[in-house]
């Protein structure tokens, strides 16, 4: 048998399995088919919850900055920012401001204030560039939380600051950027996993505010509070990716960030180029393989380098509602467990049973 060298680098199947969590997994499945391949692990992330993770995986003497911040319903949050040995600061969304530290949901409350007090206390340490990690965000506010924690002031016809979240946007009558705190020396790039824009159809209240716990009629409000908001800030609300964590980027880049695909962000300082140029196979996946997973998340940047490299790609999802053609292999979680309330009851034991499914059906894949 052909010793094979398999790259596996799933995103985290989010709620269920961390991406290391699930790369071991996925390993643990294939060896116990060919125990003699090499396996190497890269868990991935696209800039949404788990971005951390990797970056520690990735780079070594990075340090884990604790910090306390104010999470998106109020209450204290102990969570931590990343500093790279270069200087960098990686500050992710998800663990500050993000989806999973509510319960339950605030569609029109909830805030990104936490995520801007993490960014300062990044800034207050000096660091001389920022990474910041969209993804996974619980608010649609447009990033004026993050924005107010670092000098912005959203105030109403009264001349009073706004209530935080979406619902005080609708109150807002005038944005002073002037007291926003500087950007660091090397800027500051936002790490993103979506292309939709601000505001319409594909915009931040109409495809996300469902996931956030927001009702039909609770999206038009959404969308009107981000037209006032919109109106007010000297940035094109039609950027694609302006739309990112409830808006948080259309924010983010008032203040002077770019906008950077995250999948190819972290795949780089994971040296997943470099591993790809070895393998024999790659097997990438995440919780849901859907039409945005195309859209510069993890599975659809890994199976443009796996081609561009030569190497067949394989999939592995939670559920698959997309086409996966592309791909030499899919494997469902779902399928392999019967339905998907079981396949997220026991996500490790479906991840290491496609993993041996995989592995038997390499060699037709190849």
């Amino acid at each position: 048998m052909t010793v094979l060298t398999v790259v596996i680098a799933p995103d985290s199947f989010k709620g269920t399995a961390p991406a290391q969590n699930a790369a071991r997994a996925i390993a643990d499945g294939w060896a116990s088919v060919r125990p003699a391949d090499r396996l190497v692990l890269l868990p991935m992330a696209d800039g949404g919850e788990g971005t951390l993770d990797a970056f520690d995986t990735a780079v070594p003497h990075a340090r884990r900055m604790p910090v306390e911040v104010q999470g998106p319903d109020n209450q204290p949050v102990a969570s931590s920012w990343l500093l790279l040995p270069d200087g960098t600061g990686v500050v992710e969304l998800a663990n500050t401001s993000g989806l999973t530290l509510l319960n339950p949901l605030r569609p029109l409350d909830a805030h990104t204030l936490g995520f801007g007090q993490a960014i300062g206390a990044a800034l207050d340490h000096g660091v001389d560039r920022l990474l910041l990690a969209l993804g996974g965000s619980a608010s649609t506010d447009g990033g004026a939380g993050a924005m107010a924690a670092l000098g912005a002031l959203f105030v109403d016809a009264t001349n009073r600051p706004i209530r935080l979240g979406n619902r005080g946007l609708g109150t807002l009558a005038k944005a002073d950027l002037t007291g926003l705190r500087e950007l660091p020396a090397g800027g500051a790039q936002i790490l993103c996993d979506v292309t939709n824009p601000l505001l319409g159809p594909n915009g931040a209240a109409a495809v996300f505010g469902p996931q956030k716990g927001a009702t039909e009629a609770q999206v038009r409000g959404l969308e009107s509070n981000l037209t006032r908001l919109a109106r007010l800030i000297r940035v094109d609300p039609s950027l694609p990716g302006a739309g990112a964590a409830g808006g948080t980027a259309f924010g983010l880049l008032a203040w002077g960030a770019t906008l950077a695909p995250g999948a190819a962000a972290i795949g780089e300082a994971l040296g997943v180029p470099a591993a790809l140029a070895g393998a024999s196979v790659l097997i990438t996946g995440e919780g849901r393989f859907d039409a945005q997973s195309a859209a510069g998340k993890v599975p659809s940047y890994l199976l443009q380098l796996a081609a561009d490299a030569g190497v067949p790609a394989m999939l592995v999802a939670g559920s698959i509602e997309a086409d996966t053609a592309a791909f030499a292999v899919a494997q469902s979680l779902t399928t392999i467990a019967g339905s998907g309330a079981l396949a997220m009851a026991d996500p490790l034991r479906s991840l290491r049973a496609a993993g041996a499914a995989l592995a038997r059906e390499v060699d037709s894949a190849r």
